[in-house]
C-alpha cells in the first residue's frame, strides 16, 4: 500500500508509504490519499495526523512516473486531480489536520504539508517549492495557501527562486506551527491529536471553515457568518456543556453530540 491509514480512539493517522523514493507522488499514492481522506467523511474522527514513512515527508511528484507516461500532460492531470481531491477531502473534515514532517518537504510535498491546520516540523525538515526548477508551475493549492501564509511577495520569491528553508526558518516565516526534535515528532503529534480529538469537534470544524472562507468574504459578511455559526453551535450539546463547565469551574466533557 502506498498510503497506510490507522484509526484508533477518534484519531486517524495517514502515512505516505513509499519511503524508498522519498514518498514521491505518483498516481497510486495520490489516489490512495484521496480515498483515505474521503473515507473519513461522516466518521467520528476528531483529529488527523498526516505524515510520511522513512526519512522524508514527501519529495514531490514522481518524475519517473511522468517520464514513463505515454502522454505526460494527461498523466500529470490525472495525478493532480487525485491529489487535489485528497486535499479537498481533508479540508472538508471537521477534524483538524496535523501534518508532521521531517526530512525533504518539496514540491507537492510542501503543498501538502502547508495545507495542514497545524504543521509540526522535525528539526531535519527542509522546505522548498521546487516546481519551477523542473519547469512546472505549482499545484496542491499552494498558489492559494502560500500567499495567505507569507504574503504575495514572499510567496513569489519562494516559487520563482526555490529557496530552501530549514525548519527554524520555515517557522519564523509562518509555514510551520512548531519545531520539535525528530525523535519527538510522532509523540508530539500524537499528544496534540489526542487533545484535539477530546475537544469540541464541531467547533473545530467551524474554525476551519471560517478561516478558509475569510479569504473571499467581506468584513460584514464574515461577521454575519460568525454570528450564525456561534449561535448554532451554542445550542448544540458541546456548546451547552462548555458554558456549564466554565460556570461550574470544572473541565468540560465534550462529545455528547457524537
Amino acid at each position: 500500500m502506498s498510503v497506510d491509514i490507522d484509526v484508533r480512539e477518534r484519531i486517524a493517522r495517514i502515512t505516505l508509504n513509499r519511503p524508498g523514493v522519498g514518498n514521491a507522488l505518483d498516481l497510486e499514492l495520490a489516489t490512495s490519499l484521496r480515498q483515505a481522506a474521503e473515507g473519513l467523511a461522516g466518521s467520528d474522527v476528531g483529529a488527523v495526523i498526516l505524515t510520511g514513512a522513512g526519512r522524508a515527508f514527501c519529495v514531490g511528484g514522481d518524475l519517473n512516473y511522468m517520464r514513463e507516461a505515454d502522454e505526460i500532460g494527461d498523466a500529470v492531470l490525472r495525478l493532480a486531480t487525485q491529489f487535489h481531491g485528497g486535499l479537498e477531502a481533508l479540508a472538508a473534515l471537521d477534524a483538524p489536520v496535523i501534518t508532521a514532517v521531517r526530512g525533504a518537504v518539496a514540491g507537492g510535498g510542501m503543498s501538502l504539508a502547508i495545507a495542514g491546520d497545524i504543521v509540526l516540523a522535525g528539526e531535519s525538515a527542509r522546505f522548498t517549492m521546487a516546481y519551477t526548477a523542473i519547469g512546472f508551475p505549482p499545484d496542491g493549492g499552494s498558489s492559494w495557501t502560500l500567499p495567505r501564509l507569507v504574503g504575495l511577495r514572499r510567496a513569489a520569491e519562494l516559487m520563482l527562486l526555490n529557496e530552501r528553508l530549514d525548519a527554524t526558518a520555515a517557522r519564523e516565516l509562518g509555514l510551520v506551527t512548531r519545531v520539535v526534535p525528530d525523535d519527538a515528532l510522532d509523540r508530539e503529534a500524537g499528544a496534540l491529536a489526542r487533545r484535539l480529538a477530546d475537544g469540541p469537534t464541531r467547533a473545530h470544524g467551524a474554525v476551519k471553515r471560517l478561516l478558509r472562507d475569510s479569504a473571499t468574504r467581506g468584513f460584514a459578511a464574515q461577521m454575519a457568518e460568525e454570528a450564525r455559526t456561534i449561535a448554532a453551535l451554542a445550542a448544540q450539546p458541546d456548546g451547552r456543556e462548555g458554558v456549564a463547565a466554565f460556570l461550574e469551574k470544572r473541565p468540560p466533557a465534550f462529545g455528547a453530540a457524537r
